[in-house]
């Protein structure tokens, strides 16, 4: 045991006569023990080291820099410029909210800032005016469609926003124009457009809307309407959940919606010439315009391309069943799908139709 102490003893002893003292090198804020010692570095620990010796930070501090980091580029604009010696800036380069900075700005003889919240706010709008940034810049001045506004004042709810609706409303002549079609069983079926089993159909456009709306199948059930009750702007639909309402003669459908999306607009056109569904559900006809949520996942519950046309003929085969042979035979002999079949056919029961085409209930 003597042994041991005298050994150690001698240790320190050496230590104090090579001027070897870990703590003086460190720092008098952060002493740290051997172990700590063998974490950093000797190039690194140098990289850090101040004129006289002293570490420029505590050493928890140092720990964290990578290895190459010059941590003098945290000057203090003070010492940038030259007027003071030395001084680390340890508010962000927030200069307006500096006690430092106040003080020598003060002590140049210099009107001194603004306190509390004025003088956060002069710093932000200072930074706006010099990067010209938007803490929440419009989608529209991003993408270079117009000027101003630079910055959305609506947290991004387009469906809110009057400079929205009215380049929306700008759109609409082009965005109408029909599509070309592909005729299955005698009912028109839209190219490119993707369809849900209970016959609504999805138009996916260039700047990301989906548009939506009902297949030519439902407009020839179903004929003219009387009502069209749209879902509210702004509303939230949901796939596979009603998103709208049909009437005839007194009689309701709910229609299911094909993918899930806030209500970005609506066709108010279709509001007074609920018609215009049956005359041309692809175009004119279109009922909404949707800011979809989850659109990869919900396309994959939609029919498109030739699976949309093998369903089509399949539910042509149904209502003809639904309609008797009589129908069948017609339908065999090349003639045509009758335009109002609710209409022409009052022995036909609406209610089945619904359930067996819409698949909801009248009632919704």
């Amino acid at each position: 045991m003597k042994s041991k102490t005298s050994k150690s003893k001698k240790k320190k002893d050496d230590g104090k006569e090579k001027g070897v003292d870990t703590k003086k090198l460190i720092g008098i804020d952060q002493p740290f023990d051997y172990e700590e010692v063998a974490s950093i570095t000797a190039p690194e620990y140098v990289r850090n080291l101040h004129r006289d010796g002293g570490a420029v930070l505590p050493y928890e501090t140092l720990k964290k820099n990578a290895a190459g980091f010059y941590l003098l580029e945290e000057r203090c604009i003070w010492m940038k410029a030259g007027i003071i010696n030395f001084r680390l800036c340890d508010g962000d380069n927030d200069c307006y909210n500096c006690s430092f900075d106040q003080a020598m700005r003060s002590a140049m003889e210099e009107k001194a800032p603004p306190k509390g919240n004025e003088r956060q706010a002069d710093w932000v709008n200072q930074l706006k005016e010099r990067y010209q940034i938007a803490a929440t810049p419009c989608i529209h001045f991003k993408s270079g469609r117009i000027e101003s506004p630079k910055e959305c004042t609506n947290n991004y709810e387009c469906y809110q926003c009057r400079v929205h609706r009215m380049l929306y409303a700008k759109k609409q002549a082009k965005a109408v124009e029909g599509p070309t079609y592909t005729n299955v069983s005698g009912y028109r079926v839209a190219d490119d457009y993707y369809y849900h089993i209970g016959h609504s159909w999805v138009h996916l456009e260039h700047d990301g809307w989906s548009r939506i709306g009902i297949d030519d199948f439902i407009s020839k059930i179903s004929g003219p309407l009387d009502t069209i009750n749209l879902p509210p702007v702004g509303a939230f639909l949901k796939q596979g959940e009603i998103g709208w309402v049909l009437t005839r003669n007194g009689n309701k459908a709910s229609m299911q919606s094909p993918v899930s999306g806030t209500v970005f607009a609506v066709n108010e056109r279709i509001k007074r010439e609920p018609e215009i569904a049956h005359n041309d559900p692809y175009g004119e006809g279109w009922l909404c315009l949707l800011d979809p949520a989850n659109l990869r996942f919900d396309l994959k519950g939609l029919y498109f391309g030739k699976e949309s046309f093998q369903w089509i003929d399949q539910e042509n085969q149904r209502l003809l069943k639904i309609l008797g042979s009589k129908y069948e035979r017609l339908a065999a002999t090349g003639g045509g799908m009758i335009d109002d079949i609710f209409g022409q056919i009052p022995e036909i029961s609406w209610d089945r139709l619904v359930r067996t085409f819409f698949r909801t209930s009248e009632k919704g």
